[in-house]
């Protein structure tokens, strides 16, 4: 049976709340509906940043919590006016809120957000917490898009291999027996949007300006993919931070742009030939999707590369329909991982979901 879901997701780049509407029966039945973004203003984006990467006080967190969670009842609001038919249909609502904290190696993970307020306002059942479960069964919490990734990609000639360029990149490999292996790979846009936010005063790099007029380091490339974290297997996970080592702070900002879509690039590719067989196809979705340097460095590792917009599909909001996805999943008790996406011990049905009565 086929439901009316919202999704709802704020990225480690602290843009914003994306949300979406799907009907699906949390199977291969996927409608798109639409979905759209309500951004963070500075303020909020800086003190999402410091919490992220520091210890910040408890009730500073707590103020953030509220914060961004009427930031994505704003974001419903604003959907729902936009698809006002689809709104009163809506069965469920998928909340993954902003993660602070993923430290996969000792079990932890903290995503900040408030169901209870979100099934107060709308009046259905909320799923959020998607992430601890799977990492009490052992697996690294991350990534969660791939079972949705398979599910999308179910028609697609194999092997084909979806590249989420996020704050972390992550890739589900589907080969041609139906084989599944997911993971993060490094750094996907955090780092180059956190230099040039430092360095040049601006959000992203606009169009890739910056990195196409500069040069990349070979040294700082290779010393950054030394860390253990690049010789690891798939699958693995890994928190935005988890990549602070790559140091390009001796570079020109152009340079240092080169530099990290470089390291994003390379380490795409290097864990990607690890795999049993290289693609034929790859799909890139995520922010990265729309920078053309790093898209025009995947495809001289890979050849033809494109983005799922060639599809149909969003990559602003994809991740976003993901959790409106996993949401009914939950819903139907289907597993949201398996041991071959996150290295968790069995099939994983994950979230809790609550309901303001």
């Amino acid at each position: 049976m086929t439901r009316i879901s919202v999704g709802l997701m704020s990225g480690t780049s602290c843009d914003g709340a994306d949300t979406a509407l799907l009907k699906t029966d949390g199977e291969s039945e996927i409608v798109f509906i639409g979905g759209l973004t309500i951004t963070y203003d500075s303020e909020l984006r800086a003190r999402l940043q410091e919490a992220s990467q520091h210890d910040v006080p408890l009730t500073e967190l707590l103020r953030l919590e509220s914060e961004i969670t009427e930031k994505h009842v704003e974001a419903v609001h604003a959907l729902f006016k936009k698809y006002p038919a689809e709104a009163k249909k809506v069965a469920v609502i998928g909340f993954h809120g902003h993660t602070v904290r993923h430290v996969p190696v000792e079990g932890l993970t903290l995503q900040i957000g408030n169901p209870w307020r979100l099934a107060k306002e709308f009046g259905c059942p909320v799923v959020s917490d998607f992430r601890r479960c799977d990492m009490a069964g052992g697996g690294q919490g991350a990534p969660l898009v791939a079972m949705f990734h398979r599910a999308l990609f179910v028609k697609e000639a194999r092997p084909t291999l979806v590249l989420n360029l996020g704050g972390v990149a992550n890739v589900t490999w589907l080969g041609e027996k139906d084989e599944i292996i997911a993971g993060d790979t490094g750094p996907g846009c955090g780092l180059i949007d956190e230099w040039v936010q430092t360095m040049a005063d601006m959000p992203h790099d606009l169009d890739g300006r910056l990195a196409s007029a500069g040069q990349v380091d070979a040294a700082t490339v290779e010393a950054a993919l030394q860390a253990d974290f690049f010789s690891q297997p798939l699958p693995k996970a890994a928190d935005r931070y988890d990549f602070d080592h790559v140091d390009v702070s001796t570079l020109s900002i152009e340079d240092g742009a080169a530099t990290l879509c470089t390291v994003t690039a390379e380490a795409v590719y290097r864990a990607v030939k690890s795999l049993p067989a290289m693609p034929e196809y790859i799909w890139v979705t995520g922010g990265g999707a729309h920078h053309p340097v790093m898209m025009k460095m995947l495809e001289n590792r890979f050849g033809e590369i494109k983005s799922i917009r060639e599809l149909d599909l969003n990559p602003d909001t994809l991740e976003a329909e993901c959790f409106a996805w996993l949401a009914v999943r939950h819903q139907r008790q289907l597993p949201l991982t398996i041991p071959e996406t996150t290295g968790c011990g069995k099939p994983m049905s994950g979230g809790t979901a609550v309901n303001y009565v």
